[in-house]
Order: C-alpha cells, then structure tokens, then sequence
C-alpha cells in the first residue's frame, strides 16, 4: 500500500484490532482508494492448548515460528500459553532460526506440517511432521505423527522416554543378574563352600534372565501417554 501511496491511517486501529484477535489483516485497494480490509485466521485447533501445556509439562521449551505478523502470533501465543514466539519469519528463515537455537546448544525439536517447513524439519534434531501435512514435509521429517494433533507430538516424546527409562531398567537387571550370577558359575564359592553351578541350573537361570528383560518391555504394550501425562501433570499442581 505504502508502494502505490495508497492512504491506509484511518483503518489502520481496525486492522490493529483484527490482529489483536488473533487474525491476519489484509487491505485491498482499488483505483488507487482503500476499498476494503480483510481479516483471515486459521483456527487454533480445540485441543491445542492442552497439548502445549502437556509439552511444557514434559519440560519442553515450547517456541512459536510464524510468518504472521507480530501483533497476531502475540495473541495466538497468548491464547496457547507460549511466552516465547518468532513472527515475521519468511520460509527460509524458519531453518536458520533452527540453526541458531542449535548453535546456542539447544537440542531442537521441530514439528510442520507444509512446504515451507521442509527444511526447518530436516536441520533439526528431531523432525516431526504431522500425518495430514504435505509429502515434502513428511519426507523431511525424522517421525511422522499418524494424525494431526498436537497431543501426537506430546505421545510420541512421552512414548520415547517410557522406552529409554525401559531400557535402562533392562540394562540395571542384566548387569546386576550377571554380576551376581557370572562368579558363581566361575566357581568363585568352591573353595570355601563347595558350591558349583550346575550348566542345567545356569542355563535355566539365563533364561529366566531373558524372559525378566522380554516382560519388562512387553510392558509398553500397556503405556498410555496421554494418561500418564495427565496423572503427573494432576500430581503436580496438587503439590
């Protein structure tokens, strides 16, 4: 509008408002006259601000890329409950901020879903690309979220430490079952007590060894992420 000197001051309170809310505005001029402004806004899914909170919760640093205008990420980052956002952010940018929280020693998670988010997605840590979103995004991602909520990212990190806390539980009793068990096989008792183990009974034993590690990550079968989340998040605003 400033290019073609076209006056927009006396509706530009309205189209400060119409960001305020949380929408785009757009002015359309015509034989040289402001005619008209128009206010576009994608809706923030129902279950967004839910999601957000069980991300912050998990201890996440949440941050908002956009290429909105300020005046509108501010009242969708309001309205979610993110206190840090980037507004303004042309495509190609979107990959250099990546890099740039990389470069402070971040480890960066990046979830998208279009186009532009394609290499944002890949120079990041860990891409996330929503199941409904475009196929360039999806092949740039690292994980591809089966649906297009935000709770699926939220599963999926939720899913990953129950698996990493699983195997370090497996790795704690095959080391505590080996060192206790392997010097006994070795005869270490033998001098002193007479004791040797029989090959029936240690092979029997490594077995049951085997079968304790196989039970205990079975047990994932059973994790329900948004559950678990929920109970620590009631815990923790109980305390």
């Amino acid at each position: 509008m400033r290019d073609n000197s076209i006056d927009i001051a006396a509706y530009l309170a309205s189209a400060q408002a119409m960001a305020a809310g949380a929408a785009t505005p757009m002015y359309l001029a015509v034989d040289g006259q402001l005619a008209a402004i128009i206010a576009v806004a994608d809706p923030i899914k129902e279950d967004s601000i839910a999601a957000i909170n069980r991300l912050q919760h998990l201890g996440l640093r949440v941050v908002m890329l956009t290429g909105d205008n300020r005046a509108t990420a501010q009242a969708v980052a309001k309205k979610v409950g993110i206190t840090e956002f980037f507004a303004e952010v042309l495509p190609e940018e979107k990959s250099a901020k990546v890099l740039e929280l990389q470069q402070r020693g971040h480890i960066v998670g990046m979830t998208g879903d279009g186009i532009n988010d394609a290499p944002a997605l890949a120079l990041a840590n860990v891409g996330f690309a929503i199941g409904t979103g475009t196929d360039v995004a999806i092949e740039s991602a690292d994980i591809t979220l089966m649906r297009g909520s935000l709770h699926g990212l939220a599963d999926a990190i939720a899913v990953s430490k129950a698996t990493l806390r699983n195997i370090r539980q497996n790795l704690l009793g095959a080391f505590i079952y080996n060192t206790a068990g392997v010097p006994i096989a070795a005869g270490l008792l033998y001098p002193w007590f007479g004791v040797l183990l029989s090959p029936i009974i240690a092979g029997a034993a490594m077995a049951f060894s085997s079968l304790t590690v196989v039970s205990n990550a079975n047990r994932l079968r059973f994790f329900k992420p948004h559950l678990h989340t929920t109970s620590a998040l009631a815990r923790s605003l109980d305390e």
